[in-house]
């Protein structure tokens, strides 16, 4: 491993962060064992706290990156409150991870319904049947739920609750990161005013 970082390809001259982004995803999927989509999302809270999880990501394109939630979940409310956010993608086995940063738009109803259809019947029904976040007395409250919302769609399509979307990270930062020896890690970052800005790209000291 330690010889395919050395002798891994200068990221540094890229122009495109989108297109630098999805060569790194697509090697990730070759070498992660698992999830090679996952990235941390931070939020805000309405006191102003940081809050932080991990979830996967389900697209991305020069548009930005999308992930899909309830809406009544904690980082929903979160979103409504402040429609911002930042995502950290690490990649060990290659040795290399990605900050994003930018504001929040909903995905259009015809993406979220797109991606809703392609989740597994039980995991569409548990969308109905977990109120994300909030308090649950038992386990047996949510089978229970589960059972309930599992005869409610029975012999029917499940349709996309109204309370679960998708939302786009519109990155006005993304930063590229290589390990390196000695701690000696190449970094750069491209940063741009507004989604419809262009790109300026800077390299960091590590």
């Amino acid at each position: 491993m330690t010889e395919f970082r050395d002798q891994a390809p200068d990221f540094t001259a890229a122009a495109d962060p989108f297109a630098l982004f999805a060569s790194w995803l697509t090697e990730a999927e070759k070498t992660e064992p698992d999830d090679p989509n996952a990235m941390a999302l931070a939020t805000v809270d309405a006191a102003g706290q940081p809050n932080l999880r991990m979830i996967l990501l389900k697209g991305s394109d020069e548009r930005g990156f999308v992930f899909y939630t309830n809406c009544q979940s904690a980082k929903g409310l979160e979103l409504a409150e402040a429609p911002k956010a930042a995502l950290l993608f690490y990649w060990k086995s290659l040795h290399r991870q990605v900050r994003v940063r930018g504001p929040i738009e909903p995905v259009s109803d015809k993406e979220a319904d797109a991606y809703f259809a392609t989740r597994s019947r039980e995991s569409r029904i548990g969308a109905w049947a977990s109120q994300q976040s909030h308090q649950l007395e038992s386990r047996k409250a949510l089978d229970e739920a589960v059972a309930k919302r599992t005869a409610e769609f029975a012999g029917k399509d499940v349709p996309r609750p109204p309370h679960w979307h998708g939302y786009r990270v519109m990155p006005l930062e993304i930063e590229f990161w290589h390990h390196r020896p000695h701690r000696l890690h190449d970094r750069i970052v491209f940063r741009r005013a507004s989604p419809a800005a262009p790109w300026v790209k800077t390299r960091l000291y590590p």
